[in-house]
């Protein structure tokens, strides 16, 4: 059973050896876990996984392999996650949408949730004022405002939310993913090299010389050095988890044709710190002006987002929706694009929706914005390369 779990794990392109596997029979031979799915789970994740970036491709190999089996006693029962979802959730027509007044900015919105805080003692459902589910209050989740604040629960799919009350687990990009078309390679390797339009070509030179009997015979080839240095911040989270696929895609691409990558993540808008590992992203931060201070001019910087957020995110302080931001996120793209002259931000969102976005507005005025196209890389490598 467990060899097939094995040849699983290698089948979803997780790299787990021999060895790692012969430590988890030892493991098991030892009886250091109860007979449980679950501490097996965690066993066996400890055992063959030897980076975090991999947790969620395991994750998903473990559950398509091990799918159907449970150990738990006594009677269990699953109430259908759909079946709950319809009662919190509930649909809004475009006239009951136009009815809805937004509270006017955001210090007057954050002002209204403590007031509301301090006065509801109880659980309210499909209101509008208190904070519930399903209503039309500007506090909640699984309802619809056009400017609130989302409590818990996931998106309802109108991402009009300016804040989120929740914390929330984003996982890494893996840049050990399968290219889903060579083009974004081929892009990327036209502006990854550069360097002298010549090099000597030692081996011919020496073959030539030989054979016209010692007179030194120079052969040039054409040189190939990789010597760009690219910074690159990517957005992770909400609604980026839509083009996963395509910024994994970016990401391994960039990986394997730039040799100097440097790389962070941030959510939605840059404020004053930034990560290198979503899973610990609350522990492990990386000021902002360390990473200006760290990196020269000479590095280019790609920022990967969508620039699908409040306007407040961009704008005004404390916008961010996870944290009371002192300084608006515009004030650090300006710092990040003073710092670093050759920059861009490449949107996986269709070109045609971002007139509709104000964020989008706003951060095109600061920063050189491309889409996440064959055409949009190639116009980024122009303007990165001048």
């Amino acid at each position: 059973m467990l060899i097939d779990f094995f040849y699983s794990l290698r089948d979803a392109k997780l790299p787990v050896s021999v060895k790692e596997y012969l430590t988890l029979l030892e493991a098991l031979k030892a009886q250091v876990i109860a007979p449980s799915l679950d501490e097996f789970y965690f066993l066996a994740r400890m055992t063959l996984v030897k980076d975090e970036k991999y947790f969620d491709k395991f994750d998903r190999a473990f559950g398509a392999y091990f799918h159907g089996v449970t150990q738990l006693p006594g009677e269990a029962f699953e109430i259908p996650l759909d079946w709950l979802r319809k009662r919190l959730e509930r649909e809004f027509t475009a006239e009951e949408k136009k009815r809805i007044d937004a509270l006017d900015g955001l210090d007057k919105l954050m002002e209204r949730l403590k007031q509301l805080m301090d006065e509801q003692k109880e659980r309210h459902e499909g209101g509008n004022k208190w904070i519930g589910t399903g209503g039309t209050s500007p506090f909640g989740h699984g309802g619809y405002n056009s400017e609130g604040i989302r409590i818990g629960g996931e998106p309802s799919g109108d991402r009009t939310a300016v804040k989120v009350w929740d914390e929330r687990a984003y996982r890494d990009y893996d840049d050990q993913v399968e290219i889903g078309t060579r083009n974004i390679k081929v892009a990327l390797r036209r502006f990854a090299r550069e360097g002298a339009a010549e090099e000597l070509d030692l081996p011919d030179t020496i073959r030539s010389t030989a054979a016209n009997a010692g007179w030194l015979d120079l052969k040039m080839v054409p040189e190939h050095h990789n010597n760009v240095k690219v910074l690159m911040l990517l957005d992770v989270g909400g609604s980026m988890d839509d083009h996963i696929k395509r910024v994994e895609e970016l990401f391994s691409a960039a990986k394997a044709e730039f040799k100097h990558l440097e790389f962070y993540y941030f959510h939605n808008c840059v404020y004053d710190y930034l990560w290198k590992n979503n899973r610990r992203r609350h522990q492990e931060r990386t000021p902002t002006f360390d990473v200006l201070h760290k990196f020269t001019p000479n590095y280019k910087l790609i920022f990967v987002g969508d620039a699908t957020m409040s306007p407040y995110e961009v704008l005004q302080p404390g916008g961010s929706v996870e944290y009371n931001n002192a300084e608006a996120g515009a004030v650090w793209l300006r710092r990040l694009a003073d710092q670093f002259p050759h920059h861009a931000w490449l949107n996986p969102e269709p070109e045609r929706l971002w007139e509709y976005r104000q964020s989008t507005s706003a951060i095109r005025q600061i920063l050189g914005m491309y889409a996440l196209t064959m055409a949009g890389l190639e116009a980024a490598r122009r303007a990165l390369s001048k």
